[in-house]
């Protein structure tokens, strides 16, 4: 049988492949050996698997004498804020986030309500791959009970960072794509409690996705025109799980999760100076915008734990990927879609403008992501030749390599599941943030041929 893919902050897999019940409850369990005290919190995103791996789950873990408490259908982000709400030793969230429907997976979370971190999450891998569960004696298994009124805690951290009032006031239309996940309902409760003639496509919460799940611009078209006939003055658009945000602009322009980030950083320096967290991944929008407000920029390396570190460490004000997913830790410290749509709100209400408004005036720049295939005994010369060819660019080794210019820059990041490697280049221009990828793949094709690799 197929491993599933595996991080140190979980993991996912094909159903009844890669993904079965017994893989569920080694790994839950493997986690509860290292969760802090208290029960743990379980919950899932909408997919029909997910009621299934959830039943084995609150199964194993009793079997391993921890508590549980069943949250049902999740968002990612009222996670984070519920474990600690409640007071939980942890949480396990059953989500394949963007992945297709016959993906399913797991995301722990610490006590304090984040994706464990690296630590902790190696500690979890290395019990689950020994096989070691510790299970208890008849008069000491778990039990379970139900978790009630699981999304206001999260609704009110929420609406507590914006300005409620003056949003209510404006009675925005607003279309938001959900897509059958898990952040329907909380979603109309958002944009509901701020006013909002709301429009919810996908609101059914099955996981009969209505189209692929990643909330992409080749994905996105149906939605985009939804956006543009209904007249709404903006278009939110969620993954499964509710921790990524995309905008679509009242023109029905796909304006994409790379602004998710950047419109909420230009909002949140204008009234909070402080550092920023970005991965080394996202747009230097958010460098520019830090720089103009004068605050700390800090790139972490890609992965949502990453970030987190960074934003504890430096204690930043906001952070963030650029894959839609804004981070605010007056909420909680998980990506959080929510967060995303009430700043995009407070902000188009505080200027007055439009979000294609706001959008354009952001420092424009072209983002491009490809694949080169490579093995992956060829990467390290490969990103050897890369830094040496582009000598007039500063180098950074903190995740593959990035390579940055005063106008464009190239990350090269070789995957831990594929051989290959990701090219994310950016530019002022489309054909110069492509002309880096072509060219970094044409240096890592020619060293990685086999008369270039080491005997």
């Amino acid at each position: 049988m197929p491993e599933p893919i595996i991080s140190v902050s979980g993991l996912r897999g094909i159903v009844g492949e890669s993904l079965t019940p017994e893989v569920a409850i080694r790994y839950a369990t493997a986690f509860a050996g290292i969760a802090s005290p208290g029960p743990i919190l379980i919950s899932r995103d909408g997919r029909p698997s997910g009621r299934m791996l959830a039943q084995a789950i609150h199964a194993g873990l009793h079997a391993a004498g921890r508590d549980t408490l069943d949250a049902g259908i999740l968002p990612t982000p009222s996670v984070g804020v519920l474990v600690r709400e409640v007071r939980a030793g942890g949480a396990v969230q059953i989500t394949a986030s963007h992945n297709p429907s016959p993906y399913n997976g797991l995301k722990l979370f610490s006590a304090d309500g984040r994706i464990i971190p690296a630590g902790p999450g190696q500690e979890v891998l290395d019990r689950y791959r020994a096989g070691r569960i510790d299970w208890a004696a008849h008069d000491r298994l778990g039990a379970g009970r139900e978790c009630v009124d699981v999304l206001s805690p999260h609704l009110h951290a929420v609406l507590s960072i914006v300005n409620y009032a003056a949003i209510r006031e404006r009675q925005y239309t607003v279309l938001l794509d959900a897509n059958r996940g898990a952040g329907s309902f909380l979603g109309r409760r958002v944009l509901e409690e701020l006013g909002c003639y709301v429009t919810v496509l996908g609101e059914e919460q099955d996981g009969q996705f209505e189209h692929p799940p990643e909330p992409t611009a080749e994905n996105l078209d149906g939605v985009r025109a939804e956006v543009a006939a209904s007249g709404a003055r903006i278009g939110f658009c969620q993954d499964p799980d509710a921790d990524r945000l995309a905008v679509i602009d009242e023109h029905g322009r796909y304006l994409g999760e790379e602004y998710t980030v950047a419109l909420c950083v230009d909002h949140v320096l204008r009234s909070r100076k402080g550092p920023v967290v970005i991965n080394c991944a996202t747009s230097r929008m958010s460098q520019d915008l830090a720089e103009h407000y004068g605050v700390p920029l800090v790139r972490a390396a890609v992965g949502e734990a990453n970030v987190v570190d960074a934003m504890l460490e430096h204690n930043a004000v906001f952070g963030g990927e650029g894959n839609g997913g804004p981070i605010d830790p007056r909420v909680g410290l998980v990506r959080d879609s929510f967060v995303g749509m009430a700043l995009l709100l407070d902000a188009m209400t505080a200027r007055g403008a439009s979000i294609g408004e706001l959008a354009d005036a952001l420092p424009r720049y072209e983002i491009v992501k490809t694949k080169i295939e490579l093995p992956s005994e060829a990467v390290a010369a490969g990103m050897d030749a890369l830094q040496s060819h582009f000598s007039d660019a500063e180098p950074n080794r903190l995740d593959g390599l990035r390579l940055d210019w005063p106008d464009r820059w190239l990350l090269v990041r070789p995957s831990n599941t594929e051989p290959i490697v990701r090219a994310i280049a950016e530019a002022k221009t489309a054909d110069l943030a492509h002309g880096l990828c072509r060219e970094a793949a044409k240096l890592l094709r020619r060293n990685g041929s086999p008369e270039q690799l080491p005997k």
